[in-house]
C-alpha cells in the first residue's frame, strides 16, 4: 500500500505543476499584442499539450487515491477527509475552468487581464496547501 501512496503522491504534485504553471501560460497568452502571431500560436500550444498532459495526471492521481480509500476506510475516520474530498472537488473544477479558459484564448474571446490570471493562478497554491495540511495534520 506504501507504493500505491508514494504514486499517488507524485501524480497530485505533478498533476498540481500542471495547474500551477497552465495560469502562468494564460498571463502570458494575456499580454501578448494582437499582431504576434507567432507567439500566441506557440502559447496555446503549450498550453493545449499541459491541460492534456495534466488530465492524465489528475485521473492518476484520482484513480490512486480512490483505490487508498477503497483499501483502508477504516483508517480515515473524522471530518476532515471530507473537507479534504470537497477540496479536490474543487480543484477538479479549477482544472476544467482551466479548460474554459484556454477555449477563450482559442476563439479570440478572452476578456480577463493578466492581473485576473495571476491571481487566478494564485487560489490553485491556496487549494494545494489547505489539502497537504489537512492530509498532515488531521486537525478534526
Amino acid at each position: 500500500m506504501l507504493w500505491i501512496k508514494a504514486f499517488h503522491i507524485v501524480f497530485v504534485a505533478s498533476w498540481f505543476a500542471g495547474l500551477f504553471y497552465m495560469p502562468r501560460l494564460f498571463v502570458n497568452l494575456a499580454q501578448v499584442q494582437a499582431d504576434s502571431h507567432a507567439e500566441r500560436e506557440r502559447l496555446l500550444m503549450m498550453a493545449r499539450k499541459l491541460y492534456r498532459f495534466s488530465s492524465l495526471l489528475m485521473v492518476a492521481a484520482l484513480a490512486l487515491g480512490f483505490w487508498l480509500w477503497l483499501s483502508n476506510r477504516a483508517a480515515y475516520p473524522g471530518g476532515w477527509l471530507h473537507v479534504k474530498l470537497f477540496l479536490v472537488v474543487l480543484v477538479i473544477g479549477y482544472h476544467h475552468v482551466c479548460r474554459a479558459l484556454l477555449r477563450t484564448f482559442e476563439q479570440f474571446t478572452n476578456k480577463r487581464s493578466e492581473r485576473w490570471f495571476r491571481v487566478f493562478n494564485e487560489s490553485a497554491v491556496l487549494l494545494f496547501t489547505a489539502i497537504v495540511v489537512l492530509v498532515v495534520v488531521k486537525p478534526f
